[in-house]
C-alpha cells in the first residue's frame, strides 16, 4: 500500500505506486472538473470538452494516437463525471512515455478546431436523445433536478439540450483553458516503474507547462429538504419504475462508511469502481421483500461517493401486477424495520463482507490501482483508499440504524414514478 505523493512547482499532484507485478504501467491524469462545476448556459461543458480532447492538437492530429496505442498493446479512454473529468491510458512498462507525452500535450495544444467542434455538437445531441429514448434516463433526470434546487448536482453530466444546441466554441475552450491546467490536476501511476526514475521523467515532460487561474470553485450548498417531493413521468412502454432518491452524506463524512453498510444489507453493495462489476444482491433486505414477494422485478441501490453531498438512489421496476402506492408502502416497512430495530449483528457483518468483497475485486489489477490513486485523491485523500476496509470493520449495528434514521425519512426523499401511457390509459 505504499506510494509516493508529491507535487510538482508548477502545482501537479503526483502519486506514483509501484506494482511489480507485470510488465504494465496504467497512467492517469484526473482534473478537478465536472458538471459540479457547471452553470445554466453552459450544462454539458466538462463533458463536451472530454470528447474535444481525442480531437488532437499539433504534434498528434486525430486518428494517430489510437493507432499509435492499439500498437503498441495498450488501451485508454476518459470519463467525465458530477466531480472529475479523467484520462488514462494503460501500455506496457516500456511504452509509457506514449501516455505521458500525449496528456502533457494535450493538457495545452488542443485545438478545438470549429468543425470539429461543430461535428461533436451533432455526436452528444445525438446521445443525449438517446439517453432520453430510455425511460430510466427521463426519470433519473427528473428526480436528480427535484432533489437539487440550488446546488449544481442538479443537472445531468451530459447537460440540457438547449445548452448543447447554444453553447459556442469559445465557450469549450475558455472551459478548457480555465480547468486544464497542471495546478488543477493529478497525475497517478501505477504500475511497473522505478519512483525516483518516473518522478524525474514527470518532471520533464510536465515541469514546463505553466498553471493556470487560482479560482476556486464554491458551489451553493443545497438547503436541507423540508418534506417529500415527488415527480411522475408518463412515457411510452408497459414497464413502470420507482426511483426513492435520498439526500445522502458526501464521502469525506463519517457518516459515509455506516451508509455503505446500509446499502449492502438493504440492495447488496454499490460499485464505486467503473471497472469491475457487481455481485449477487439476492441476499439483501430489499431484494427479499420486494423482489422475491413479487412487488418488483428487479431491486438496486446506487450510493456514490463525492466531493460534496448527493444522492442514494433505491430503483425498483415493478411487477406488472403491482401499482407504486404498494410497493413505496412496502419499501418504507423494510426502512422502518432497520429504523426501530438495528440489525442483528450476523447480518451487519454479512453486509461488511460483501462490501469488502465488492471492493477487493475492484482493487486488483494494475489499471483499478491506478484508477484508486486518483479517484480518492478527488473526494478526499489516498487515505480514504487505503483506510476503507478497515473503516467499514469498524461498523456496528447501531451507527447502521442511526444512519437509516437520519437520511431514510420521506422528508428527505424525492420519489419518482415512471408511468407507461399505455399501462396508464388501461387502468383509467
Amino acid at each position: 500500500m505504499t506510494f509516493t505523493k508529491t507535487t510538482l512547482p508548477n502545482g501537479l499532484l503526483v502519486l506514483l505506486k509501484e506494482v511489480h507485478t507485470a510488465p504494465i504501467i496504467s497512467h492517469w491524469v484526473w482534473y478537478r472538473v465536472g458538471s459540479r462545476n457547471e452553470v445554466p448556459g453552459i450544462t454539458g461543458i466538462s463533458h463536451w470538452v472530454e470528447h474535444m480532447q481525442f480531437k488532437g492538437t499539433p504534434t498528434y492530429p486525430p486518428g494517430v494516437l489510437d493507432k499509435a496505442i492499439s500498437r503498441h498493446g495498450g488501451f485508454w479512454n476518459a470519463f467525465t463525471y458530477l466531480d472529475w473529468t479523467t484520462y488514462f491510458e494503460t501500455m506496457p512498462a516500456d511504452k509509457i512515455d506514449l501516455a505521458l507525452e500525449l496528456e502533457a500535450d494535450r493538457m495545452i495544444n488542443s485545438r478545438f478546431d470549429p468543425e470539429e467542434v461543430a461535428a461533436e455538437r451533432t455526436v452528444i445531441i445525438s446521445e443525449r436523445q438517446g439517453s432520453e429514448n430510455e425511460p430510466t434516463f427521463r426519470l433519473s433526470e427528473e428526480v436528480q433536478n427535484a432533489a437539487f434546487r440550488i446546488h449544481p448536482y442538479h443537472h445531468e453530466i451530459i447537460g440540457d439540450m438547449i445548452d448543447l444546441h447554444t453553447m459556442t466554441r469559445d465557450d469549450l475552450y475558455t472551459h478548457y483553458r480555465t480547468h486544464y491546467a497542471p495546478n488543477h490536476a493529478v497525475l497517478a501511476l501505477a504500475g511497473d516503474f522505478e519512483t525516483p526514475t518516473m518522478l524525474r521523467r514527470i518532471e520533464t515532460v510536465f515541469g514546463g507547462i505553466p498553471p493556470g487561474p487560482q479560482g476556486v470553485w464554491h458551489p451553493r450548498p443545497e438547503p436541507p429538504q423540508s418534506g417529500e417531493r415527488r415527480v411522475v413521468v408518463e412515457g411510452p412502454g408497459e414497464t413502470t419504475y420507482l426511483q426513492a432518491a435520498y439526500h445522502a452524506p458526501a464521502a469525506a463524512e463519517a457518516d459515509f462508511f455506516p451508509f455503505v453498510v446500509l446499502d449492502s444489507l438493504l440492495c447488496g453493495p454499490s460499485n464505486f469502481n467503473m471497472f469491475s462489476s457487481g455481485i449477487s444482491n439476492k441476499t439483501s433486505r430489499l431484494y427479499r421483500a420486494l423482489a422475491e414477494g413479487d412487488l418488483a422485478v428487479s431491486v438496486s441501490g446506487d450510493l456514490n461517493a463525492t466531493i460534496d453531498p448527493y444522492l442514494y438512489t433505491i430503483n425498483l421496476t415493478l411487477h406488472p401486477q403491482r401499482t407504486p402506492e404498494e410497493v413505496v408502502a412496502a419499501l418504507d416497512g423494510e426502512i422502518r424495520r432497520i429504523q426501530d430495530n438495528p440489525p442483528p449483528p450476523d447480518e451487519v457483518a454479512r453486509a461488511v463482507k460483501q462490501a469488502r468483497a465488492l471492493f477487493a475485486y475492484g482493487s486488483e489489477s494494475i489499471t483499478n490501482q491506478g484508477f484508486w490513486l486518483g479517484f480518492a485523491e478527488m473526494i478526499a485523500s489516498y487515505d480514504w483508499f487505503t483506510s476503507y476496509l478497515d473503516r467499514l470493520t469498524t461498523v456496528t449495528p447501531a451507527q447502521v440504524q442511526r444512519v437509516a434514521q437520519t437520511y431514510l425519512r420521506p422528508q428527505n426523499r424525492t420519489l419518482g414514478i415512471y408511468l407507461p401511457v399505455e399501462r396508464r390509459d388501461v387502468e383509467s
